[in-house]
C-alpha cells in the first residue's frame, strides 16, 4: 500500500503538505503550500518504480507545463524525491462534480450542463489541436471541478498522453489505468485511443451528470452486442424525462461503441 505524506511535512525543501485530497494505487494528490511564494498548490505524487513509469511521469510534466488554457490547471514544478516523483500544479478550490452529484437525488439541470460544456469543449479542442495532440484519457465527473466563481476546470492528467506522428503512443499505455464506466472500448481493450476516445468519456460523463444514472461500461455493452442481446445503454431521455430528445441523440452519438 502507498504510504501517506502527513500534514506539515516539507517536500523538496519548499512545499508544505496541508492534507491529502485523493489517492490511487500508484500515488496520491495533496493540497499544499508553496512556502516560497506563499500560495496554495496541488502536489501529485507518483510512487511507481521503474524507469518506464518514471519516464512517463516526466513526459507528462513536460507536456502539461507547455499547456495554457482557462479550463486547465497550470503546472508549476516537477521533481524527484526519495519518496517518489512530484508534479506541482495550481490548486483549484471548489467541489468536484462527482462529489456534488453524489449529494443529489437527481442529475443536474440542462442549463447548468450547457454552461459547463462550452469551456470543456474549448479545452478539448485546444488539447486535441495541439501538435502532437494531447489526449486526456480520464474525463469523468470527479475530474471536473466547479470553482466558487462558477468556472469549470478539467483536472487530473494522470493518464494524459501525447502522440507522435503516425499515431503511435509517445510512451506506453498509462501506468494508472482507466475509469471503466467512462472509458471507451478501445481504451479498455488497449487497441489504441485517439481524440474520439475523449469525446466518448465526455459523453458518458454528461450522461451521468444529466440523468443521475451512470452509463453501463463499454465492455458490458460490447459483450451484450456480441451475444446478440440489446445494448444495455438506454437513451438519456428515457432515463430522465427532463433531457430533450435532441440532447439524448447527441449523447448516443458520443457514446457509440
Amino acid at each position: 500500500p502507498v504510504s501517506m505524506l502527513t500534514a506539515g511535512a516539507l517536500v523538496h525543501g519548499r512545499y508544505r503538505i496541508v492534507r491529502q485530497v485523493g489517492r490511487g494505487g500508484m500515488g496520491a494528490v495533496y493540497e499544499g503550500e508553496d512556502t516560497r511564494l506563499r500560495c496554495q498548490v496541488a502536489l501529485k505524487e507518483m510512487r511507481a518504480t521503474g524507469g518506464q513509469a518514471a519516464a512517463a511521469f516526466e513526459h507528462e510534466a513536460q507536456l502539461l507545463a507547455s499547456l495554457r488554457h482557462p479550463a486547465l490547471p497550470v503546472v508549476m514544478d516537477y521533481f524527484m524525491e526519495a519518496d517518489g516523483q512530484f508534479l506541482v500544479m495550481q490548486f483549484i478550490p471548489g467541489e468536484d462534480l462527482g462529489s456534488a452529484l453524489a449529494k443529489r437525488e437527481a442529475g443536474f439541470g440542462l442549463a447548468d450542463l450547457l454552461a459547463w460544456l462550452d469551456p470543456l469543449f474549448a479545452a478539448l479542442e485546444f488539447l486535441h489541436g495541439h501538435r502532437p495532440p494531447v489526449l486526456h484519457r480520464d474525463i469523468k465527473p470527479a475530474n471536473l471541478k466547479l470553482t466558487p466563481r462558477g468556472e469549470i476546470i478539467l483536472l487530473d492528467f494522470g493518464l494524459a498522453k501525447g502522440t507522435v506522428r503516425g499515431g503511435d503512443p509517445a510512451w506506453d499505455p498509462s501506468v494508472l489505468g482507466y475509469t471503466p464506466r467512462y472509458s471507451p472500448l478501445e481504451q479498455v481493450d488497449g487497441s489504441g485511443t485517439d481524440a474520439r476516445s475523449d469525446l466518448y468519456a465526455l459523453g458518458a460523463t454528461v450522461y451521468h451528470l444529466l440523468t443521475g444514472v451512470p452509463p453501463p461500461n463499454a465492455l458490458e455493452r460490447a459483450t451484450a452486442l456480441l451475444n446478440r442481446q440489446p445494448d444495455p445503454m438506454r437513451d438519456a431521455h428515457l432515463v430522465s424525462a427532463g433531457v430533450p430528445e435532441a440532447v439524448s441523440a447527441m449523447l448516443a452519438r458520443a457514446l457509440a461503441l
